[in-house]
């Protein structure tokens, strides 16, 4: 058997069918149901969040955060992140400035954002890579001092708090992945978070068609609805949550004890987080190749997460140098991470990197 970069966590077919016989019964599959209405709550409690938006996929909530704050021009992002956060920007019509990352901390780099800043930026889209948050509060003195808005790519984050509350609540809008690689899923899925209650009613309605009601229409929208098939997906994984962050706990301190000759990620004081993932930092993309090749042989899969970094993107007119995140971005490797991994798969990874590297 193979082992992945990734497993998807599966309740058994039971637990999953008396959730959506629910859905059955009441002949509502789709429409913000019942199911949708009580993830939603049980979601909101859990997080400690405000307000919580649940959607069809991760990426509509990125783009309907743009449509929402009603950005124009230039928008400050990372490359380092997913395709998803740079194609939001590009799709809704604005233009992506990129600026590096820490090359710890792999988030954006606050420091280099104030001179990325002209006259047509509207807001700042950053990343909380791999889960580590972002130095929020100085992006956000930033934000305030230059009149730009703050759109967090949150899709790892399921779970992750800071400074002691969630690292949802921060930023004008986060947005979160409910896709079915993540640690809590509805199959597909998503979530967006906005403090303020104005525009959780607007990104409310940009989610149903612009919807007020049957038979009125407040304003433009789209289609971004959870089904109740997906919101019973994440009714059937959420009593089982405590057991798949142990699980993944577990096998994130595994290879932090056994591979401290390389660079791992560090994650920022103050921060409870939630082991979404476990990239390891080569000095050279032939030695990262050199790895990635031998663990293929013995089947098993990491994956090169992100790569390549995003200003490479066909689509993306010439930028300039990017250097920490383009060198990040070719050394960098996830190895496989899920909540039932086994200590002999554990094992089998670790030797075939120290073997590989001769560590």
């Amino acid at each position: 058997m193979s082992v992945n970069v990734t497993k998807t966590f599966l309740p058994s077919q039971d637990e999953y069918t008396i959730i959506l016989e629910k859905a059955w019964e009441k002949e509502w599959i789709t429409n913000r149901g019942s199911l949708v209405h009580e993830l939603e709550s049980k979601l909101k409690k859990f997080l400690g969040v405000s307000n919580i938006l649940a959607t069809t996929n991760g990426t509509l909530p990125l783009q309907m955060a743009i449509k929402a704050l009603g950005l124009k021009g230039e928008i400050i992002t990372t490359p380092f992140s997913y395709v998803a956060t740079t194609s939001s920007i590009v799709w809704e019509g604005c233009t992506p400035v990129f600026v590096d990352i820490h090359p710890e901390y792999l988030t954006i780099d606050e420091t280099k954002i104030e001179a990325a800043i002209t006259s047509k930026t509207s807001a700042i889209l950053a990343t909380h890579v791999f889960g580590n948050p972002c130095a929020v509060k100085e992006i956000e003195s930033i934000a305030t001092k230059h009149n730009v808005k703050i759109i967090y790519d949150a899709a790892h984050c399921f779970g992750v708090s800071y400074k002691g509350k969630s690292i949802f609540e921060y930023g004008d809008v986060s947005t979160c992945s409910f896709h079915a690689t993540k640690l809590f899923h509805t199959g597909e899925g998503g979530a967006i978070f906005a403090n303020n209650k104005a525009l959780q009613n607007k990104l409310f309605y940009h989610h149903n068609f612009g919807h007020k009601g049957k038979e009125a229409f407040q304003g433009l929208g789209i289609n971004a609805k959870m089904s109740e098939l997906q919101a019973a997906m994440g009714l059937a994984v959420f009593p089982h949550l405590e057991k798949i962050i142990v699980g993944r706990k577990r096998a994130v301190q595994f290879y932090k004890n056994e591979l401290q000759g390389f660079k791992q990620l560090k994650v920022r004081n103050e921060t409870h987080w939630n082991y979404s993932y476990f990239p390891i930092i080569f000095e050279t993309e032939e030695g990262l190749l050199k790895v990635q090749k031998a663990l293929n042989t013995i089947d098993v899969f990491p994956r090169r997460y992100f790569y390549p970094s995003l200003e490479k993107l066909p689509y993306i007119l010439s930028v300039p140098s990017i250097p920490v995140a383009e060198n990040i971005s070719e050394t960098i490797l996830c190895l496989p991470l899920y909540h039932d991994i086994s200590e002999i798969e554990l094992s089998t990874i670790v030797n075939c990197i120290k073997k590989t590297m001769a560590l």
